[in-house]
């Protein structure tokens, strides 16, 4: 039995302030899980709202983006170079950009079992980060307009961030889901 005070897995017991992480991070995954569990990729592919979003979309930025900031904790920022985000011209945007809006649909050939396999596996390595690295470790972050200049986030910091994130997007699915067959995942 898996407790707030206590996280097992087959290899390491975590508590404290550990499980903690893990517990939210997994209780926040597990909603967002579940508001695509039994859809089609049809459905998965929908934008019943609108939005532009779909729930396939949403799993593949939430992937992305849990991806990114576990690689932020290792190694730090990453440089966008060259690309000034108030001056894209978004019904025509670069190839970096537009493959940014591409992580939030579901395309050709993808399947939402592969994108929630993905899922799966970039939420093992964030726990396996929570687990193992240095809480206090910081990482500047990288020159951004939604970043204050010069600040830096602890290992700590970025775990909670993606709490917010995954709660955030769950939120959205939610609102996808019922817009696609009136399922809601609390309610």
């Amino acid at each position: 039995m898996t407790t707030n005070a206590e996280t097992t897995t087959a290899s390491t017991s975590t508590t404290g302030e550990r499980a903690d992480l893990l517990d939210s991070l997994h209780k926040h995954r597990d909603l967002f899980r579940h508001t695509v569990q039994g859809l089609s990729d049809e459905q998965a592919g929908l934008s019943p709202t609108a939005s532009n979003l779909c729930l396939g979309g949403l799993v593949k930025h939430v992937t992305s983006t849990e991806s990114e900031w576990a690689r932020f904790v290792l190694e730090g920022p990453v440089e966008q170079e060259g690309i000034d985000w108030a001056s894209i011209d978004w019904s025509n945007p670069p190839p970096e950009v537009q493959a940014y809006q591409d992580g939030f649909r579901m395309l050709q050939g993808e399947t939402l079992a592969g994108v929630l396999a993905a899922y799966d596996e970039s939420a093992a390595a964030t726990d396996e980060l929570v687990r193992t690295v240095d809480l206090d470790g910081r990482q500047p972050l990288p020159a951004a307009p939604w970043f204050e200049p010069g600040a830096s986030w602890s290992a700590r910091r970025v775990f909670l961030h993606l709490v917010a994130e995954t709660s955030q997007h769950a939120g959205h699915a939610d609102i996808l889901r019922e817009s696609i067959d009136g399922q809601k995942s609390m309610g």
